[in-house]
């Protein structure tokens, strides 16, 4: 008999739980592989899938989010899942006088190397890295970052408890966690959205980017991303405070937001 029974067992419970990855449940382990194909797949097209998917919204939507970072000479932003460099090119060009150093952290090699090229064609190439791994398993050390952004790439992590709590772990005391993220649409255009994502964007994908399937995913995980309300429970139960959201387009896209608590002094 094992002398440790219970844990090797909970460790090959933990191996075995499942996750979803768009309609289909899957093994834990097997979610960042999948992902990390399909974002490869498409990596040259997503920015040009996304203006035709959104009709260009999505640039307004990150334009506000942007907005809402606090800034500060020399500060220090951790963008995840940051892929292409929407976030982070927006932010750094914005604010060149402060000399923020921004770093992009993607689970996809394919996406970050487009990133690195739009910022080469944006004459941006001081004060960013771009780095590839698993927002489960950050490299950085605690109270590294002045403020962390997530942007349209929470709903595709494995383990988003595990991701909340890297994200308390590397900010700084009082610094923000920001989310923009797709949650679920209300009110009368829901049915004529529903049959948009489900229809016509699978339609797009393979159009634009020869992949049907990839596209299809991405309509699928909008589906079933939790609402807002859910999301903000997610982000107090991790350890933030001054949670609070605001949602767009009756409730399809939300910005998240979230504060490390300050460090008390010791009595």
């Amino acid at each position: 008999m094992p002398k440790y029974p219970f844990p090797r067992t909970l460790r090959s419970m933990q191996k075995h739980r499942k996750t979803d990855f768009g309609f289909q449940d899957v093994f834990e382990k097997d979610k960042p592989g999948l992902v990390r194909d399909l974002f490869r797949r498409v990596a040259s097209k997503y920015d040009r899938m996304n203006d035709l998917m959104s009709l260009g919204l999505h640039r307004v939507w990150k334009k506000d989010f942007v907005q809402r970072i606090p800034k500060k000479p020399g500060m220090k932003l951790l963008d995840v899942a940051g892929g292409t460099g929407d976030i982070a090119l927006r932010f750094a060009k914005e604010n060149q006088s402060l000399k923020p150093h921004v770093t992009v952290y993607d689970l996809t090699q394919e996406m970050l190397d487009q990133g690195r090229a739009n910022a080469i064609d944006q004459n941006l190439y001081e004060g960013i890295d771009w780095q590839q791994g698993m927002a489960e398993e950050l490299p950085f050390e605690e109270n590294t970052f002045d403020a962390y952004t997530i942007s349209f790439g929470f709903r595709n992590v494995t383990d988003k408890s595990k991701v909340l709590a890297e994200a308390l772990r590397v900010l700084k005391p009082g610094a923000p966690f920001l989310c923009l993220e797709f949650s679920q649409i209300q009110g009368p255009l829901s049915p004529l959205y529903k049959a948009y994502a489900m229809q016509i964007i699978p339609l797009m994908g393979k159009v634009i980017s020869q992949d049907k399937e990839a596209y299809r995913y991405l309509s699928e995980s909008i589906e079933r991303f939790p609402e807002a309300d859910l999301v903000e429970q997610m982000i107090h139960k991790a350890g933030f405070e001054h949670v609070l959201y605001e949602t767009f387009v009756q409730g399809l896209v939300a910005i998240h937001q979230g504060w490390k608590p300050e460090m008390k002094e010791k009595q």
